[in-house]
């Protein structure tokens, strides 16, 4: 290696350290190069590469150390990390990486970038033990042949402190100027003014209860009506908070981008005083991409051609912005020609709030979630509309295979992998053949098929390797399907239920997860406080139960700032909308919707359980009062139809938008004054007594002794209350909500109601209300 001169200062490693940085977060700073290449690479899992590592680890005799903790600093810079072997008796540093395929493949910015980590942990070395010289080896295991390659330098001390010193003097210049935005921030949120001149009813308590979180370090669950301004009364006291808790980033999660657009007009209004608050907003990547059409490789789409040559002033003018949402980091990406998209990702690492979906937090390959645990950051989370996260989290840790797909690659598939999807797709056949219903649950997967598809991921994978053109299509997008469920099953638990499905024309098979607990858990434990917020968070120890969350964790029902005089809520005690009454009160109920309107003309919401029933009832309704006008949802609404119907609810207006329960039109959704003057809710939202739900309910209780309610009565109830929500959104506002089914009378359905609601009793006697 040639030595690279020095910065001249041989005392400033010992300064007093200001900033700490690992050293795969400084070689990617300082050493990276090139395209951006997502090209897909057989790559293993992190078992896989764990694993392999230990296999190399054990291969290496007495003495040999694993995993060891280094760290050097130089002008008041600390680097940090694990170098992956040090065998002392050779003198000699190993860094190892596991791969599959073509060793000639690992592109040769890769390999600058692994031979910069591995010098980097040299120079420690060298340090710690005052070495003269040291031997250096890039191992790489080629997981399928079980084969080393190893790539070998010998290093003089002076020439790596060299390398150190450059890569920590290109780093330097943001360190300082990262310790002075800290210490601008630290001094402009010490100030910080609530940006209201007063707290609305419920906020203060809401805003003391997150800082008492983030000073106790605990997490807290919070259920605050709409209203009340639940974004800016958890991010206001978190960023007061961040200095005293050393907060180093905050995380808002939301589950929609209206939630998204919600926390960025919160943080605008927090900024307005000019905090130098850096915030970031990361957006999927479909919505962001400038060339869809084109592959993400230097090859194909020019915004990945020489992307990170073209990084750092990139880098440099959006740390001047400050401000980053997908507009801002759209315009900066493209007048320095590099994707948005991945600029967003590089931007993590420099912003103070950032806004994102759940997934980038909570999904088994997040983001900011790796990021936090490499880097060692203490962040803190505000997770939005948190009743969303149970679902999404659950649809996180699932994964199904569709025979019809498999059956469609074996037509097609290269002749190297057709064995193993033959004798995959026999295992599946007998699996389901031999099964005595179209549906059936395991608490198991079935061991003959798993190593059938295990065998099919590796010979995919050692062919993709091999043949990087045929990773396309739909072979590809199998392989990933078969992947993601093959690494699901290295976790299945009581969590999770094996399903075999056989239908018309489709059979299934699907690990699914009922309780994401222990997936979301050290999600949770990572950060230094959590805040789950919502409108409908009752009762909490449902929440806090499936979504793993501490027995310590704190909870606050904050009141509502409404009056009950602003909403009248009536009760039909003579309807039912159970599954075997519908058709026969169908005529009472589009009567009781048609009598309200005829009472108070103006535009109202009607709430159904499902799409057929919303057909039936929309189609009775239109036949008994037909000149009334109705629009209503339909299924697989794209963004300008869901924007169409809600545009028909203008100010003044009328008619009567028919919607399901618990659909885009249930939540999150602002119709205030006389947008939305009603809400007609026919259902309880329970799931469907059916054999996965009883399944379900089956797993609840054994887990939780409360299996009905947690698998149908809370997640029902908590779709009627956010689509009641709808109709008062400010202390101006007033309108009715009828809750249409006598169930809703029951004392067990009362309590677990808004308390502020008086519900009123009513029947129908000759087609008027008694």
């Amino acid at each position: 290696m040639a030595a690279v001169p020095a910065p001249s200062d041989p005392e400033s490693t010992r300064t007093a350290c200001t900033h700490t940085v690992s050293v795969r977060a400084l070689c990617a700073f300082g050493a990276k190069a090139g395209d951006l290449d997502l090209r897909f690479v057989p790559s293993p899992s992190a078992q896989e590469g764990a694993a392999g590592h230990r296999l190399v680890q054990g291969r290496r005799g007495a003495g040999y150390e694993s995993e060891l903790a280094l760290s050097s600093s130089f002008r008041g810079l600390r680097v940090r990390g694990r170098a992956d072997g040090h065998d002392p008796r050779r003198n000699r540093l190993e860094e190892i990486k596991t791969f599959r395929g073509d060793f000639d493949a690992i592109k040769l910015n890769h390999r600058a970038l692994h031979w910069a980590q591995a010098r980097t942990y040299a120079w420690m070395l060298c340090e710690r033990h005052s070495l003269e010289h040291i031997d250096i080896a890039l191992v790489y295991l080629d997981l399928a042949a079980d084969k080393e390659t190893v790539l070998e330098e010998t290093c003089t001390r002076e020439a790596l402190r060299a390398h150190f010193e450059t890569l920590c003097g290109r780093f330097l210049t943001w360190a300082a100027q990262e310790a002075a935005h800290r210490a601008e921030l630290d001094t402009a949120l010490q100030a910080l003014a609530f940006p209201h001149e007063g707290f609305r009813p419920g906020q203060r308590e809401l805003a003391q209860a997150v800082y008492r979180a983030a000073a106790s370090q605990r997490c807290l669950l919070t259920q605050a009506p709409t209203g009340i301004g639940k974004t800016v009364a958890t991010l206001f006291p978190l960023l007061k908070a961040r200095q005293a808790q050393k907060i180093d980033r905050i995380f808002f999660l939301t589950a929609k981008t209206s939630g998204r657009a919600v926390a960025l007009r919160a943080l605008r209004l927090l900024g307005r005083e000019g905090t130098a608050l850096r915030v970031l907003e990361l957006a999927a990547r479909e919505k962001v991409c400038e060339y869809p059409e084109h592959a993400c490789h230097g090859d194909a789409c020019p915004l990945a051609r020489g992307f990170y040559d073209r990084l750092a002033p990139a880098r440099s003018e959006a740390v001047r912005a400050g401000w980053l949402d997908r507009a801002a980091l759209r315009r900066i990406a493209l007048a320095h020609r590099i994707c948005p998209y991945f600029l967003a990702q590089e931007m993590v690492r420099w912003s103070d709030v950032v806004v994102g979906d759940y997934n980038y937090y909570f999904d088994a390959s997040a983001t900011l979630h790796a990021l936090a645990k490499d880097e060692e950051w203490r962040v803190a989370l505000l997770v939005d509309e948190a009743h969303n996260l149970l679902e999404r989290a659950r649809a996180m840790y699932s994964a199904e295979l569709d025979a019809g797909v498999l059956d469609a690659v074996r037509r097609t598939a290269p002749r190297a992998i057709g064995p193993s999807l033959r004798r995959l797709g026999n295992e599946w056949q007998r699996l389901q053949d031999e099964q005595g219903a179209d549906y059936e649950a395991r608490d198991a997967i079935p061991s003959k098929f798993l190593r059938a598809l295990q065998e099919a991921v590796s010979t995919i994978a050692d062919h993709f390797a091999a043949e990087p053109a045929d990773s396309k299509g739909l072979l590809q997008r199998f392989f990933f399907d078969a992947l993601h469920f093959t690494r699901l099953s290295e976790s299945f638990g009581e969590h999770s239920v094996f399903e075999s499905t056989r239908a018309e024309g489709a059979r299934t098979l699907c690990i699914r997860n009922l309780v994401p607990a222990p997936f979301l858990q050290p999600r949770f434990a990572g950060a230094v406080a959590s805040v789950c917020f919502s409108g409908t968070l009752a009762p909490f120890s449902f929440y806090r139960d499936t979504l793993g969350l501490p027995e310590d964790t704190a909870t606050l029902d904050v009141g509502s700032p409404f009056r009950s005089e602003q909403l009248t809520v009536r009760v039909a005690m003579d309807v039912s909308t159970r599954w075997r009454d519908r058709t026969r009160s169908l005529g009472v109920l589009t009567d009781i919707v048609a009598a309200q309107f005829a009472e108070r003309p103006g535009n109202y919401l009607a709430f159904f359980g499902s799409f057929d029933y919303l057909a039936a009832a929309s189609q009775a309704f239109a036949l008994r009062h037909a000149r009334i006008p109705i629009w209503v949802q339909s299924r697989g609404m794209n963004e300008a139809e869901r924007e169409a119907f809600l545009a028909r609810f203008v100010p003044g207006g009328t008619g009567i938008g028919f919607a399901v329960l618990g659909g885009a039109f249930g939540e999150g959704i602002d119709l205030p004054g006389d947008r939305l003057v009603g809400a007609f809710v026919a259902s309880l939202g329970l799931p469907q007594h059916n054999a996965p739900n009883e399944v379900t309910r089956e797993r609840m209780q054994s887990l939780f002794g409360n299996g009905y309610e947690y698998a149908y009565v809370y997640p029902g109830l908590q779709k009627v209350v956010q689509a009641a929500g709808r109709v008062i959104r400010t202390e101006q506002d007033a309108g009715v909500l009828y809750l249409l089914d006598d169930r809703f009378a029951q004392p067990s359905i009362r309590e677990l109601l808004p308390n502020w609601w008086r519900m009123q009793p009513m029947f129908w006697r000759d087609g008027s209300p008694a």
